[in-house]
């Protein structure tokens, strides 16, 4: 690992002027992925800003319409959260699936969602519930910031700050885990946002993405039955080690349905 400047800075702006004033800084929020790349020699910034001791990155409020979560919150608080439990359950779930403890309690919202791996949690969950991701810039719809395999629509040292979720009607989120990492091999969260059904896929292809046959399925009849004869095309989807693109395919269908299941499980079919 090569020597870096790290600088610790208490405000949104102080982080902003601390990344310009670096030839190649990087931000650092949980580290559980920007840490082993360092170790690796994969990444060389000329300086870390780290992210934890901005006091207004961290938190969690809830109104009847809206959730909002701190970019800096941890994995281990959304899913303990009496808020998050109460406002999207199936949030909650999410996150407490996450990883294992260790990275529960150090991984954060913002981080997953700068990162956007292609088998990370948080991303279905943000597209399904129709968030907007708040920058220090601007507010990112969803739909549009999950651009590519680690890619996003932030610009160059463009910062989250929120992640701000619809409160929705139900929602649920089923995944078949990698057995070592717990990393989706896939995962849909499904929901009901404004009286729209909304089904997001994770873990299965490059970048997270929309199953809109599924959506249009459920819309008309918000049961897992009506996900018979879907079926994701293997084209689009990722085949490794872990398991084939036919395999990930079949997945797709078995979580959706498991989800549909449990979004209903909470009260009557909408």
């Amino acid at each position: 690992m090569q020597d870096f400047e790290y600088q610790k800075p208490k405000t949104v702006t102080e982080a902003g002027d601390a990344f310009n004033a670096q030839s190649d800084g990087s931000f650092l929020a949980g580290g559980q992925t920007l840490i082993p790349v360092l170790k690796q020699g994969l990444a060389m910034p000329s300086g870390l800003i780290d992210l934890a001791g901005i006091g207004d990155l961290q938190g969690i409020t809830a109104t009847e319409s809206t959730l909002t979560v701190g970019a800096m919150t941890t994995h281990a608080r959304v899913a303990a959260s009496p808020e998050v439990q109460k406002a999207i359950p199936a949030l909650a779930g999410l996150a407490g699936g996450i990883g294992d403890p260790q990275v529960r309690n150090r991984g954060t919202l913002g981080g997953s969602l700068a990162n956007n791996d292609p088998s990370a949690d948080y991303p279905a969950a943000v597209l399904a519930l129709s968030a907007l991701v708040v920058t220090d810039k601007r507010r990112i719809p969803a739909d549009g910031f999950f651009t590519g395999m680690f890619e996003t629509a932030l610009d160059e040292g463009e910062l989250i700050t929120d992640v701000e979720f619809p409160v929705a009607e139900r929602a649920a989120y089923a995944k078949f885990p990698n057995p070592a990492s717990r990393y989706a091999v896939a995962g849909v969260f499904v929901a009901r946002v404004d009286g729209a059904v909304r089904v997001a896929v994770t873990g299965a292809g490059p970048v997270v993405f929309r199953a809109a046959e599924m959506e249009a399925a459920l819309d008309k009849d918000f049961q897992a039955d009506a996900l018979e004869g879907i079926a994701v095309p293997e084209a689009d989807l990722i085949a490794d080690i872990h398991a084939s693109a036919g395999y990930r395919a079949h997945l797709i269908g078995v979580m959706a349905g498991r989800a549909v299941d449990a979004a209903n499980a909470n009260g009557d079919a909408a």
